[in-house]
């Protein structure tokens, strides 16, 4: 373990979103001693969306020269970004066009082209990944080669974004597994390259980063280490304290997001498009099931029929309405389904709907409904073995909410007393990579703190789910 510091440590995280860069600075402790963010806009034109590959860097210096005259000399940095997002560059690392992000949907004929060369079943078993989309770098890389041989002739390196960031910190080039799992080129079972899907590609291992395991210091940046981190959602579940199997993570936001612990790569299953990443700990698998549409459901419902209360006000409404809503039952699927459930044209349903039923009903039904997907996700997954439930996001500030997933899913939840999970989860990798904690769960025991507790109330909501159930079986 290295000696403690008499002025405690300087661990900075940096956790790259889609839109967004946020840095915080933490101890030893987990004390959150300073946060800085930058928002930026995507490049969007028809299926193209790109950003600027240099800009992200540009970010990174700014917030670590601000963080550095902020709270002093930094010890560590670790970084933890969005997965499949592409830079190509030349020997030297010159990128040869813009950084290519995951939400691009330009390579749709070349994922249809890897489909038909392996098939969803043999990718499943050798990435994890249960469906070939023109999301994923495997496709993009080969629109490369189809569509713009003058650059594809001049790749000589192929980065994801945290191998980016972590090459202009420190000149290594270097990646991790987490945010390799959904490449559908790396094999998961074997932590290494996937020769077949290479050279189908058309590119060789020579061209992709070394692989490091997360929490491992691969250079330095002015005079602070620079450690491995991981995949944003991964790191954000190790922030809020998810380091066994019987703890998951949820993230009630936008979108709702499960993170879920295991042993193993579950079977290949011909309807589920539950993917299966590597985690940041030891041999350990991780399951990510999202629903597209949580809190977005609760602020449309604010801002079109609602405008004048605040969610805190619709909080006191919905409290006064009994479990089960009286009958109202609502499919949040704004934006379609997605898990456990994949129906990108679904749409939302308030049925049930009767003159008893007040503004605090509508508000109560959608909290309900959000609750129920929860539950159904698990129950989908298997997920018996869960007892815990670490909850963040908007969604994590009402009690309301929070207590109705608890009765719904019959686990016990916590809040977290740190809201910037990922950049948590970014100082305990880094926390690991300096030896200040001999691994990543000792770290966490350390540095992650639960808030608020939830338990099972006895509240009963069997005939609400089983009414959700039952439409959702005739609709979706």
């Amino acid at each position: 373990m290295a000696p403690k510091k008499r002025n405690g440590y300087r661990l900075l995280g940096i956790d790259i979103g889609t839109t967004s860069l946020k840095a915080a600075v933490f101890d030893e402790n987990g004390t959150r001693l300073a946060l800085k963010s930058r928002d930026y806009t995507l490049d969007t034109v028809g299926d193209f969306i790109e950003f600027d590959a240099n800009a992200y860097l540009r970010m990174c210096d700014e917030v670590i020269d601000e963080l550095t005259q902020e709270c002093g000399t930094l010890d560590a940095i670790s970084v933890d970004t969005q997965g499949e997002t592409l830079i190509f560059t030349d020997e030297d690392g010159t990128p040869l066009c813009p950084a290519i992000v995951w939400l691009d949907n330009r390579a749709q004929e070349e994922a249809e082209s890897i489909r038909e060369r392996f098939g969803n079943e043999k990718v499943y078993a050798v990435t994890g990944q249960p469906e070939i989309t023109a999301g994923w770098p495997a496709s993009k890389i080969l629109w490369l080669r189809r569509n713009r041989p003058e650059i594809f002739s001049k790749v000589k390196k192929i980065f994801l974004l945290e191998d980016w960031v972590l090459y202009h910190l420190t000149g290594s080039f270097v990646s991790e597994p987490t945010v390799q799992s959904s490449t559908i080129y790396f094999d998961v079972t074997k932590k290494a390259w996937w020769d077949g899907m290479l050279e189908f590609l058309g590119i060789t291992p020579k061209m992709l980063p070394r692989i490091v395991p997360s929490a491992t210091v691969v250079g330095n940046y002015k005079g602070a280490a620079v450690v491995s981190g991981a995949l944003d959602q991964i790191a954000g579940t190790v922030g809020a304290g998810c380091v066994q199997n019987s703890i998951i993570s949820e993230m009630t936001g936008t979108i709702m997001a499960i993170c879920v612990m295991t042993d193993r790569m579950p079977p290949y299953r011909a309807d589920s498009i539950v993917p299966c990443h590597l985690h940041a700990i030891g041999d350990k698998y991780c399951l990510i099931l999202w629903s597209s549409t949580a809190g977005m459901a609760l602020k449309w419902f604010r801002n079109n029929l609602a405008e004048q209360f605040s969610f805190k006000e619709l909080d006191l409404l919905a409290k006064e309405i009994p479990a089960g809503c009286e009958g109202l039952t609502v499919l949040p699927y704004f934006c379609g389904s997605t898990m456990p459930k994949y129906n990108p044209l679904a749409t939302a349903t308030f049925s049930g709907l009767t003159l008893a039923h007040t503004r605090g009903h509508f508000a109560r039904a959608i909290m309900e409904a959000v609750a129920y997907t929860l539950k159904q996700n698990l129950d989908y997954v298997g997920a018996d073995e869960v007892r815990e439930i670490r909850i963040t996001g908007g969604g994590a500030s009402s009690p309301l909410w929070a207590q109705m997933k608890a009765d719904v899913t019959g686990r016990t939840l916590f809040t977290l007393s740190e809201s910037e999970t990922a950049c948590l989860g970014c100082a305990a990798f880094a926390s690991v990579g300096l030896g200040i904690y001999p691994s990543i769960e000792d770290a966490v025991r350390a540095m992650v703190k639960a808030d608020r507790k939830y338990s099972p109330d006895g509240t009963d909501y069997t005939e609400g789910f089983a009414r959700f159930c039952e439409l959702d079986n005739k609709l979706n």
